[in-house]
């Protein structure tokens, strides 16, 4: 691959901000993402106004729907911004279309400062309809593709059912084995216990593990991610003006987001997906590879996914990636790479995307009070499954 203009190295991350992490929370959708918002603005030494753009995933499409609650035009007018561009995207790269969209924004002369945001209230939800968020209970503004008619009716009615398909199948090809599989999950319940956000911090075992109950073989409940409420925000900011801001500035070193192959991605391999097209275009837009990675914040909505992504980002090597996280030191908080330093959202909870970048930039900043990595200077992030994903390589000078 070619690339002509690396937009996003005109752009840094300057600011971050959380809200509280509930199961559920008391606090509406709209606090939450004030409070994430509100926190990122001033991590960064701004104030609002110098924010001049706004982007959210997938945003106001399907405003008061758990999945996004609060889209970009409702916190505009709750913070009361005068922008010059707000956004939203949906499919592409997924979780992490909203600091995609704000990084090119930026670097086409938009604007300055970007507040990215994304909030969910999936745990709220789930209180009142144990379905919300099912396959069968998809939206038109939250799923448009025609993909989803080949799934629902044939009792595809959960994300585990597909991704339970790629764990058997990379279990037949490469011999992963159950208790490699059970190191994701474990590893990120043993950083969960010191991040106090997260969702679930009693430890856990492999006994632990094993006992929980199968829901899409090969995958347990303990393979599947968390669902919560909270907000995420993080502020972008034009390389130039970053150096004014109250951090060193964290440069985005390279995004990945290409998808390669057809949406029905299930046709072409099980053992891959589009997060092998997104690491290959990440990587040939730096000069950077993959053992300067000093953390990686991999997703989990499915442990699975987490291991797809290690072989994906060449963090190991295709087909490798039970061997590599067997044991669990070579992933943990001191070992050779640190994944899911938050506990991921298998046990921190489902913050879907932005959480990854939040704690990359903690992790960074040397900020991750209790479960701090040794220093380093470059971290990945990568979120999505199947046929959408995007990722972030992270770079501190």
């Amino acid at each position: 691959m070619m690339f002509d203009h690396r937009y996003e190295k005109d752009v840094a991350i300057t600011g971050i901000g959380q809200s509280e992490v509930g199961r559920p929370s008391s606090k509406s959708a709209m606090r939450l993402t004030l409070e994430a918002c509100l926190e990122a603005i001033a991590d960064a030494g701004l104030t609002r106004e110098d924010i001049d753009g706004v982007a959210c995933w997938p945003g106001d499409n399907n405003n008061g729907d758990p999945f996004s609650p609060v889209g970009p035009s409702a916190l505009k007018s709750a913070l009361g911004l005068n922008v010059n561009w707000f956004g939203a995207g949906y499919e592409g790269p997924g979780p992490l279309a909203g600091v995609i969209n704000g990084a090119m924004a930026i670097a086409a002369g938009l604007c300055r400062h970007v507040l990215v945001f994304r909030t969910i209230t999936e745990a709220s939800a789930r209180q009142h309809n144990k379905q919300a968020g099912a396959l069968s209970a998809k939206t038109q503004g939250r799923d448009s593709s025609h993909a989803w008619q080949w799934f629902t009716p044939f009792n595809v009615h959960s994300g585990i059912n597909l991704m339970a398909l790629y764990a058997q199948r990379h279990f037949h090809e490469y011999g992963t084995r159950p208790e490699q599989l059970a190191q994701i999950a474990l590893t990120c319940r043993a950083n969960a216990q010191r991040n106090p956000k997260a969702i679930y911090r009693t430890p856990m075992t492999m006994d632990d593990y094993m006992a929980s109950r199968m829901i899409s073989s090969p995958l347990r409940m303990f393979d599947c991610d968390v669902h919560c409420d909270a907000s995420t925000a993080i502020v972008l900011s034009r390389r130039d003006v970053a150096k004014d801001t109250r951090h060193q500035p964290i440069r985005i070193e390279a995004m990945g987001a290409a998808l390669d192959q057809p949406w029905s991605w299930d046709q072409i391999s099980l053992t891959q997906m589009a997060a092998f097209d997104v690491g290959r275009m990440m990587w040939a837009r730096t000069d950077y590879t993959p053992s300067d990675v000093g953390s990686a914040q991999l997703y989990d909505g499915f442990s699975i996914l987490t291991m797809i992504w290690l072989e994906a980002l060449g963090l190991c090597s295709t087909g490798q990636s039970g061997a590599f996280v067997e044991g669990g030191e070579r992933i943990a908080l001191t070992g050779q790479l640190p994944i899911n330093t938050n506990g991921g959202q298998l046990s921190g909870g489902r913050t879907h995307g932005l959480g990854y970048v939040h704690e990359a930039c903690l992790q960074l900043w040397g900020r991750a009070e209790g479960r701090q990595t040794r220093p380093h200077t470059v971290a990945a992030v990568a979120a999505g499954g199947g046929p959408l994903g995007g990722s972030l390589l992270l770079a501190r000078d």
